[in-house]
């Protein structure tokens, strides 16, 4: 399998484990752990295993003047990401916040074209018109509004980190090319920490461990392992080759995942509305990911 190939599986494999990662992380939250809290445990968690994993990694020497660029994806790749994330989750339905999240390919194709001068080509433009459509239909057609107490503000919290992440792309890819990933995620997660921990310190805190069912630390574990540990690493390994807005757009799978994980766990029903969503959201990501012979994407 080509490098290209392995990164298209690993930004896919992202997001499967995203899009089940709402349903489970909203029975965790907020009954069991509050929001901040949960996130305070699920970076400081992953600073763990990062430090761990990179003393068998290969040791190089970052440049001092790297570090601002490794601070500011810090902000926006862990600390305003995950909190607004998590914070706005817990506002609204899972499924919503999973659609909202597709709002980055379009942020991501915009900024790179600020930022990177990436000329937007026709077809990853109606690609990613594709891949939107396919997912505000999943929405608008899906059981979007249970479990939502202030879906508005759970939105725009969302919405915010859709953006944050589209920075945060951005921001890590020219770390990507100078540096192996194990040198520079693990400073990215300890600066992260440091950032979250004053909001999340309190709700960790207040986490009476002894109540908690065994069960929910289990989906506690499978979103430190796997949801931020796992897929931080995949995501790196699919930037190596591929560019942001390649990356972004498998970010329209999430949802479509995380309604396969509803209705596999019978708590949402398949129609042809939703068929047909699928089917957009994956010609669009075909759209975005083909590979011109003449050039990288």
């Amino acid at each position: 399998m080509s490098k290209r190939n392995w990164a298209l599986l690993a930004a896919t494999l992202v997001s499967i484990i995203y899009g089940v990662t709402f349903t489970i992380a909203k029975d965790v939250m907020p009954k069991h752990v509050e929001p901040f809290g949960f996130i305070s445990l699920r970076v400081g968690g992953s600073v763990l295993l990062f430090w761990l994993v990179s003393f068998f990694g290969p040791k190089e020497k970052i440049s001092l003047q790297d570090f601002p660029r490794i601070i500011a994806a810090a902000f926006f790749g862990v600390a305003l990401n995950m909190l607004t994330f998590f914070k706005g989750l817990s506002y609204t339905s899972p499924i919503m916040g999973a659609v909202l999240m597709v709002t980055t390919p379009m942020i991501v194709l915009i900024l790179s074209a600020i930022i990177m001068k990436e000329r937007m080509q026709k077809r990853k433009v109606f690609g990613i018109i594709l891949g939107l459509a396919g997912t505000i239909t999943l929405i608008l057609y899906g059981k979007s509004m249970v479990n939502a107490p202030n879906a508005t503000l759970g939105n725009l919290l969302v919405f915010i980190n859709a953006i944050s992440y589209g920075f945060y792309l951005i921001i890590v890819k020219k770390l990507m090319d100078k540096y192996n990933a194990f040198t520079f995620v693990k400073w990215i997660y300890t600066f992260g920490f440091l950032m979250v921990l004053p909001f999340g310190w309190s709700e960790f805190n207040a986490v009476n461990w002894t109540e908690i069912p065994t069960d929910v630390f289990w989906k506690i574990g499978f979103v430190v392992i796997f949801s931020t540990f796992l897929t931080y690493l995949l995501n790196l390994v699919s930037m190596r080759e591929l560019k942001p807005t390649t990356v972004a757009v498998f970010i329209y799978l999430q949802p479509l995942f995380a309604t396969i994980f509803a209705v596999s766990l019978g708590k949402d029903e398949l129609s042809w509305v939703k068929l047909l969503s699928a089917v957009l959201i994956f010609t669009g990501v075909y759209l975005v990911t083909q590979k011109k012979s003449s050039q990288s994407q």
